[in-house]
């Protein structure tokens, strides 16, 4: 449980400091397009660094019930493939980026649906 927590709270953080960042130093830096990507990138960021934090509580409710652990790890792997590309893909512009992103979402859709499945189970 405590893990998650930890990776939520660093997620968090960086997901408000790319916020941050976006608005002050990229606003003028990248187009339109490129800013709405970024802006993507950063709100799954933080939608998932939260989710942690349920995965977190979820665990705790159901130590016994490991595909919960999985979930969060999942979850872990979707912020650093669908942020993490759509951040890299906004600031370089390189397209191929643009690839890795649905394996984000995947990631995103599976570890959520764990959660249901570990929920269910406790």
């Amino acid at each position: 449980m405590k893990i998650f927590m930890v990776i939520g709270s660093l997620n968090a953080s960086v997901a408000v400091i790319m916020g941050a960042f976006g608005a002050h130093a990229l606003r003028e830096k990248l187009t339109t397009d490129m800013m709405s990507v970024y802006q993507t990138a950063v709100q799954y960021h933080f939608f998932h660094a939260l989710g942690l934090f349920v995965v977190a509580f979820v665990v705790g409710q159901y130590p016994h019930v490991v595909v919960s652990r999985w979930s969060g790890w999942l979850m872990l792997v979707g912020i650093l493939l669908f942020s993490g590309s759509l951040y890299g893909l906004s600031l370089s512009g390189t397209g191929w980026l643009g690839a890795i992103t649905p394996m984000g979402g995947t990631a995103f859709i599976i570890s959520w649906t764990l959660l249901a499945i570990a929920v269910a189970k406790g």
